[in-house]
């Protein structure tokens, strides 16, 4: 199993060109590097950016229609894209999507045939009262609601735990190893052993280059969901190859 390093540039750069420069840095970067490796960047710079594997952050559970300011999974995948980013905690908290919206946007992704990353993780408030476990296996089990073992292979668990998200506070590496290990638990008990053991599981929240391959070598993770490091281009490089 490849590892898997996807660069979520959430709502940056602020221009086409600032886009294009750090785009191709990183394509020439990587050039013969094996490890997988997914962009994500706005919308509204999918269909500029050519010669790697692209995500959405982003789509509408709704195929087409009168909702303005949306993006469907169709559209998204009429681009080439092959990968969207659902249930990131900053559309959780920022804009109060709920697990069922997220369980209708992976439904939706999967009939656009989309490959989906399906993000997941406690606050610090949870993480500090003991509610991670009840946290996390919620919203495993609401995401993936009706989706059945054939489907199962087109996701991709991120663990992010929110209090690690851009704070430069990362989660321990025994601390995250604990939790991928409880998701590949929920996983086996919601599918079978089969699936839990090859079900990729990304590991996000503030990644860099200097703490990215013990993630990989020490957690049990299969990736990683980079987030600000994404947008240096040297620092990005430097990730991808020290899990290669």
């Amino acid at each position: 199993m490849k590892n898997l390093i996807v660069a979520n540039w959430k709502m940056n750069p602020g221009n086409q060109k600032e886009a294009k420069i750090l785009f191709e840095a990183i394509k020439k970067g990587i050039k013969n590097v094996k490890t997988e490796v997914v962009i994500c960047p706005p919308f509204v710079y999918l269909s500029l950016l050519k010669g790697l594997t692209l995500g959405a952050q982003n789509c509408s559970w709704e195929e087409k229609g009168a909702f303005t300011g949306e993006i469907s999974a169709l559209q998204v995948r009429d681009l080439k894209v092959e990968y969207v980013i659902i249930g990131h905690s900053e559309r959780r908290n920022y804009f109060n999507e709920t697990d069922i919206q997220i369980n209708k946007k992976v439904k939706k992704a999967l009939s656009a045939k989309l490959k989906i990353i399906l993000c997941i993780g406690e606050s610090k408030e949870e993480w500090e009262s003991g509610k991670k476990v009840e946290v996390l296996e919620r919203q495993i089990t609401e995401g993936l609601k009706g989706i059945n073992v054939k489907e199962i292979r087109n996701i991709i668990i991120a663990y992010e735990p929110v209090f690690a998200i851009g704070t430069g506070d990362n989660c321990s590496i025994d601390e995250t190893m604990s939790s991928i290990l409880f998701i590949r638990k929920v996983i086996c008990k919601l599918y079978n052993r089969v699936v839990s053991d090859n079900i990729r599981v990304l590991y996000g929240g503030s990644v860099k280059s200097d703490n990215s391959a013990l993630y990989i070598k020490n957690t049990g993770a299969n990736g990683l969901l980079v987030g600000g490091a994404s947008l240096n281009a040297e620092e990005f490089i430097k990730i991808v190859k020290s899990v290669a």
